[in-house]
């Protein structure tokens, strides 16, 4: 309990960054070096990481659009960011948005400190998280949309769903002061971007030839090696999400570890039962699933609970990608749902559950049971899932009516690469 209060007063300063502490905050070198890293490593994930995971999953002639949407939903968020972005996501507003104060953050000053590191590096930060947040939506849409498309939703959708989350959860809104627990984003990125895939899966329709064609990861080294950057970036979402190298950091990266371990070998273990043999896509899928559920548990599970929670997370996500994708039967290109929204939701709703001190937890607030979390817990989801696939829903079709969202079936199935950026990433 000790340990969760004290990682629960560092981080007021970074929830709220009005919040004032009776002394005179003091930026720490240690924690300011620890920060840039932790930022640099979560932007590590969001390039290559997401760029190589989901492009080795695609066929070869629609690789580079993948990567291209990858990289131009990030430097797009990038500049919405600063622009206005950090100040409603964190700004002293209402339940579900900031103000306007800060816009091009310039109410952001040179040695202005947030918790014990100087706020500018908290504006990165948490700008990681947005980045990495949209470029997850679009393998739920790969190999069919345009590209014009893409940058409108992104537009519309980061504003009006990730910042209201953000704040939400993070900035002093309605769910934190629910008492939410989501350490490091399994609503604000997980189930956020999640809910938006499978929104655009439906309204994009399926790829032609879905169902009767083979579809095949065409690189699965890419996709490994992808994985392999999202695994080391992920310790900086993670760890970094303490706002500072404490013992709430440590308990982080030491959790993402088990967990992750757990889901590959749960993962493996039914894949391996079910169909005879164990795959690596299998352990790269587990893994992944591993990461997101203990993404909102990081810093209040125990070690123990982190490997309860990966291994459920590897059994739940291979059903998520193998069952309950035939159930909606809808063509999610990447399994952005069946991943990053049903182990999302574990984690969450697990958070609940294993923070509880008895379980090896942190423990929670004083006054709070186990029941009560889980179902705050179960409400930060709701929230999230009909918040964002609402606006999605609406982003898309605004998209679509201006833009048009898919293109031609003739441009389908020549390949994206070829026709809406005029390259090929490999030459006959």
């Amino acid at each position: 309990m000790k340990r969760f209060l004290s990682g629960i007063a560092m981080s007021l300063p970074v929830m709220f960054p009005g919040f004032a502490m009776a002394a005179e905050s003091v930026a720490d070198k240690a924690d300011n070096g620890f920060m840039m890293i932790s930022t640099a490593l979560v932007l590590f994930m969001s390039i290559p990481g997401i760029a190589l995971f989901y492009g080795g999953l695609l066929r070869s002639k629609n690789v580079l659009s993948l990567m291209t949407q990858v990289i131009a939903t990030f430097s797009l968020v990038s500049v919405l960011w600063v622009i206005y972005g950090y100040t409603l996501a964190f700004g002293e507003g209402n339940d579900f948005f900031g103000n306007f104060n800060g816009l091009l953050l310039k109410d952001v000053h040179l040695t202005d400190v947030t918790g014990t590191f100087y706020k500018l590096i908290h504006v990165a930060f948490q700008g990681s998280f947005a980045c990495i947040t949209v470029g997850l939506i679009v393998g739920g849409f790969a190999e069919r949309v345009r590209f014009s498309a893409v940058i409108l939703f992104v537009f519309i959708w980061f504003t009006l769903a990730y910042l209201p989350m953000a704040h939400m959860v993070w900035g002093g809104g309605y769910l934190f002061k629910m008492g939410a627990i989501d350490f490091a984003g399994g609503t604000v990125v997980h189930i956020n971007a999640a809910i938006a895939a499978l929104v655009g899966a439906y309204m994009l329709g399926k790829r032609s030839g879905f169902g009767r064609e083979a579809f095949k990861p065409h690189n699965l080294p890419m996709v490994f090696i992808g994985t392999a950057i999202l695994y080391v970036g992920w310790f900086g979402f993670n760890s970094g999400s303490a706002s500072s190298a404490n013992e709430i950091a440590a308990l982080a990266f030491v959790n993402t570890v088990t967990a992750t371990a757990g889901a590959v070998l749960g993962w493996l273990a039914v894949e391996w039962m079910v169909r005879g043999k164990p795959s690596l896509l299998g352990a790269c899928s587990g893994c992944i699933a591993g990461l997101v559920a203990i993404t909102p548990a990081a810093g209040s599970v125990g070690i123990g609970g982190a490997l309860i929670l990966g291994i459920i997370a590897g059994v739940a996500g291979l059903w998520g990608v193998v069952v309950l994708k035939s159930w909606l039967k809808v063509d999610d290109t990447c399994d952005v749902f069946g991943v990053h929204g049903v182990c999302g939701i574990v984690g969450c709703i697990g958070t609940g559950i294993l923070t509880s001190a008895a379980l090896g937890g942190t423990g929670y607030a004083e006054g709070v049971t186990m029941l009560k979390q889980v179902g705050v817990q179960g409400i930060s989801v709701v929230v999230c899932l009909l918040w964002s696939g609402i606006v999605a829903f609406v982003a898309y079709k605004i998209a679509d009516i201006f833009l048009g969202l898919r293109v031609p079936e003739e441009m389908e199935r020549e390949g994206l690469d070829v026709n809406s950026h005029g390259e090929s990433a490999y030459n006959q």
